[in-house]
């Protein structure tokens, strides 16, 4: 699988960003997906995550009612809204698909990754 995020850019504080990560050479409906982010100088964390089926999401608790992910089977793209955006957002934001059908918090239960889109929010 290939993963291609876009949509990353600079924004000010309060501003929004639609992120998208594109899978190629093969589906991912089957697969739970993930966005993390990895600030400048930290490890990298998790963001959200989606079932497969799109109907079952987890948000860590610093974007939880700002950041909405969604997918779209048919498209196969899962997608990251992001909305009140703050400068702690900043980060480099990369997509990747789950081992099993619902993903989870941890970076070890990924097996591909996409490269990545910087998001800065300005003051």
């Amino acid at each position: 699988v290939q993963l291609v995020e876009s949509g990353g850019g600079v924004v000010q504080t309060g501003g929004s960003l639609r992120l998208s990560c594109a899978a190629s050479r093969r589906t991912i409906s089957n697969n739970g997906m993930g966005w993390f982010r990895q600030p400048p100088g930290r490890e990298r964390e998790f963001v959200a995550r989606i079932g497969w089926r799109g109907d079952t999401t987890d948000y860590a608790d610093s974007v939880k009612g700002r950041f909405t992910i969604s997918r779209d089977n048919a498209k196969n793209t899962v997608y990251l809204q992001m909305n009140s955006l703050k400068p702690e957002d900043t980060a480099n934001y990369y997509c990747a698909v789950a081992l099993r059908s619902y993903g989870s918090t941890r970076t070890t239960d990924y097996r591909y990754w996409g490269q990545g889109t910087q998001v800065t929010v300005s003051s």
